[in-house]
């Protein structure tokens, strides 16, 4: 089989371009050498925004896209994405509370109409937002929403393969070359595969693969380690807050998973992709960025789990980190069987991406192509409102309890009754319990129709159970995942082509 499209990188870029390519009716096939969203796609923020800190350096394109998707996403994933209160503190800080205000009227308009709230001052009654800070003065409060990062890039995949499309896992792409008018790679699982065109949207590893296939490019990529932190929860509430830094950056700390609160980013340039490790001066860093504007104050020790990804930024000869554009660039080869490679790009403007991607790619093949994912539900999302959702999954599955209802709705939306079932009526029949709530049934989706293999690809990228697990119902969680994975061997059953609702198959 020729296939129409081979992509090459299972982040949030690849599997939107993934799903917008077999939405079309295209033959695709996606190759990832580790996990979906196993590097940069798993290690954001988490959040879906325009941008407001963009609008310092002149973004106005990029933040008017961004907020555009924000208001189509809350749409098409009602149960992954939803709003969320960001509280901004004016006290002492580096930019004039008048430009502040001025950058918020903005970023209320710049997107066009808006179903969120608008931003305000901050007020007296503000009581929840205040009582954390120590010095609760004046302030403002705007929107933007949250998403879990990655498994908004395992909906891609999952939507791509139910439209046809291959995501193969665990596997690298070796070498590529044009041969015949078309691209044949060599792949780690021994397979020689055929495509009429090829994108290359391995993230930070964007160079390197380029460099497999012979192809040159007049773009380069700026590599920008971004780290957060998760402590105990430092205040009470699902808010956010938006902290200004001395040295004019913003940390945002954010309510988070198991009553936990997750800070961050930093912006620090890196040699290698590999470079993905939170050193000690960048959690003192963090530590120091909540502890300026925090009652409740936090130290090193504190923190129960760090993680870093490594941005691959368009190089457009900015000279500080925090400076350097989050907007996109597609390079187009056309020496040959078509190359797209993309550098750049962000979580809330990855379907953009992958709608211009696909109809760059459709121009120059001479594909017939629409813009199919602008309204398309994600899996899942096809459930109206949250909140009448949730209170429907609560009566059917009491033995749930509302802190699992809330966090399988959120996760898996309609899904959740393809997994548990209708008839299900009591907890013994979702299996074994690892711990947390997760239980046999939830690993076993994972595993059949969401490509986890390992318990990292279970506790923290399918979920985030991982904060509320021991180490030994982890320990006895990877010994099952071990003989799931031996069963599936056993049965000659591939991770390559998932359809939600039936079995890997």
């Amino acid at each position: 089989m020729v296939f129409d499209l081979l992509i090459i990188g299972g982040g949030i870029n690849g599997t939107a371009i993934a799903r917008e390519a077999a939405l079309n009716g295209l033959s695709v096939m996606l190759v990832e050498r580790d996990d979906l969203a196993s590097h940069t796609s798993s290690a954001s923020t988490k959040l879906i925004h325009g941008g407001l800190r963009y609008l310092e350096y002149y973004e106005f394109g990029l933040v008017r896209e961004a907020l555009q998707e924000r208001e189509r996403m809350l749409r098409v994933a009602p149960h992954l994405i939803y709003p969320m209160h960001f509280v901004l503190p004016h006290e002492n800080a580096v930019r004039p509370w008048w430009l502040v205000r001025l950058g918020l009227l903005l970023y209320d308009n710049i997107g066009g109409p808006i179903t969120l709230p608008h931003s305000r001052s901050l007020r007296k009654s503000d009581v929840n937002y205040l009582q954390p800070l120590r010095r609760p003065s004046r302030g403002f409060v705007y929107s933007d929403a949250w998403v879990d990062d990655a498994r908004l890039v395992v909906l891609n995949a999952i939507d791509a393969a139910r439209h046809g499309a291959m995501i193969v896992t665990q596997t690298a792409m070796l070498s590529a070359r044009r041969a015949a008018n078309m691209w044949e790679a060599t792949l780690s699982d021994g397979r020689t595969v055929q495509a009429s065109t090829m994108i290359n949207a391995a993230g930070p590893w964007v160079a390197q693969a380029l460099a497999l296939t012979g192809a040159n490019t007049s773009s380069g990529v700026r590599l920008i380690k971004g780290s957060h932190i998760v402590v105990p929860k430092i205040f009470d509430g699902d808010q956010a807050y938006m902290l200004q830094q001395p040295d004019k950056r913003v940390v945002f700390a954010i309510a988070y998973a198991n009553d936990t609160t997750l800070i961050g980013t930093t912006d620090i340039p890196v040699e290698r992709p590999e470079d993905a490790q939170t050193t000690p001066d960048e959690i003192d860093y963090l530590c120091q960025a909540a502890n300026h504007f925090f009652v409740k104050q936090i130290n090193p020790d504190d923190v129960v789990r760090t993680f870093s990804g490594v941005r691959p930024l368009y190089d457009d000869g900015a000279s500080e980190a925090k400076a350097v554009t989050r907007d996109y660039v597609l390079e187009l080869d056309t020496a040959g069987a078509p190359l797209l490679s993309v550098f750049g790009g962000k979580i809330t403007t990855a379907r953009h991406l992958a709608e211009e991607a696909v109809g760059k790619l459709a121009h120059a093949v001479g594909w017939q192509v629409s813009r199919v994912t602008r309204n398309a539900a994600f899996p899942g999302g096809d459930i109206g409102a949250f909140a009448p959702f949730l209170a429907e999954i609560r009566v059917r599955y009491r033995f749930l309890g509302e802190a699992r209802s809330l966090r399988m709705a959120r996760a898996y939306g309609s899904m959740l009754v393809d997994m548990i079932g209708a008839s299900v009526k009591q907890a013994t029949d979702l299996g074994e319990d690892f711990g947390a709530g997760l239980t046999q049934v939830e690993v076993d989706w994972m595993v059949s129709h969401e490509w986890a293999h390992s318990v990292e690809d279970v506790i923290w990228r399918r979920s985030k159970l991982g904060l509320a697990m021991t180490e030994a119902q982890i320990a006895r969680l990877a010994n099952y995942l071990v003989e799931k994975n031996s069963e599936i061997s056993a049965c000659g059953r591939s991770g390559d082509h998932v359809v939600a609702g039936d079995p890997v198959r």
